[in-house]
């Protein structure tokens, strides 16, 4: 009976880690979404989550004769409000991007299935997709950094969204020609094709840290495919729920669609578009 049991729990393991990994996505929206509402509403959902009071607080400001608009003063992080931000950029990566790796996680799950089957069980899944977060993890830090940068230089308002238009112009003109480089195709192929990723990995990997570190390698490519995407996060909003739900769509579509190489080439073209508009908006 315990060995009825226990192939029947290996069976359903597709369905235990797609269930897993939905659950996972959902609560990491949830609180994304929570974080979206209280911004909407005007109540303030961490402290420093911009290096400037989100909703309406006056802003420090520099009188000079004869100035007629107020010089922000840059707000200056804690430790604590570093760490809330660089969660909030955690939750928000995994929320986008572990539906596009659901695949790869599947597929190890299926194949270490048959594995154990056979007497020779690979690394738990978990190990393999911890590898995968940590390297939205590392994203997260570079992001967290980002955003303290872009509002030391007063470029990103209190509602996080880019102040100006040439710097957003430049940003999509930007993710738009990466769109059709090499580096992005390399990277993309890698995500698309979870096969093809493992064998030129040299096959799955029975110990836990070789597993953990395959799991980074695939968040690795994902992150060379998608990061200047990400970086859109500044030009349309970084608490804009709506904006960050589109994202994370094209993002699946063009790592899961047939012809999703030309759908993210396509996009390149309408992204370079929306940059050359607003560059040239930002500077008249």
């Amino acid at each position: 009976m315990a060995g009825i049991t226990l192939d029947t729990l290996l069976r359903r393991d597709r369905i235990i880690i797609t269930v897993s990994l939905a659950v996972i996505t959902l609560l990491a929206w949830l609180y994304l979404l929570s974080l979206g509402g209280m911004t909407a509403t005007g109540e303030q959902p961490m402290e420093g989550m911009s290096g400037m009071d989100m909703h309406g607080m006056e802003m420090p400001r520099l009188e000079m004769p004869g100035m007629t608009e107020a010089v922000l003063a840059p707000h200056v992080w804690s430790p604590g409000e570093a760490f809330l931000v660089f969660t909030m950029w955690s939750v928000m990566m995994v929320g986008m991007m572990l539906p596009s790796a659901a695949p790869m996680i599947l597929l190890y799950a299926r194949v270490g299935r048959h594995a154990a089957g056979q007497g020779a069980p690979f690394a738990a899944t978990g190990i393999f997709g911890s590898g995968y977060v940590a390297a939205w993890l590392l994203f997260s830090l570079t992001a967290t950094f980002g955003q303290w940068l872009l509002e030391r230089t007063l470029l990103l308002t209190p509602m996080l969204e880019s102040a100006n238009n040439l710097f957003s112009g430049l940003l999509l003109l930007f993710a738009g020609v990466y769109q059709w480089t090499p580096l992005k195709h390399a990277c993309l192929s890698k995500c698309r094709a979870p096969l093809a990723f493992i064998q030129s990995e040299g096959g799955f990997r029975r110990d836990p840290w070789g597993a953990f570190r395959m799991g980074l390698r695939h968040g690795l490519y994902c992150i060379g495919c998608c990061w200047p995407l990400m970086a859109l996060l500044f030009v349309g909003g970084i608490m804009n729920i709506l904006w960050i739900a589109a994202l994370a769509i094209f993002v699946l579509a063009e790592k899961v669609v047939p012809g999703g190489q030309r759908l993210s080439q396509a996009a390149g073209v309408i992204l370079v578009a929306a940059g050359l508009w607003l560059a040239i908006r930002g500077l008249a």
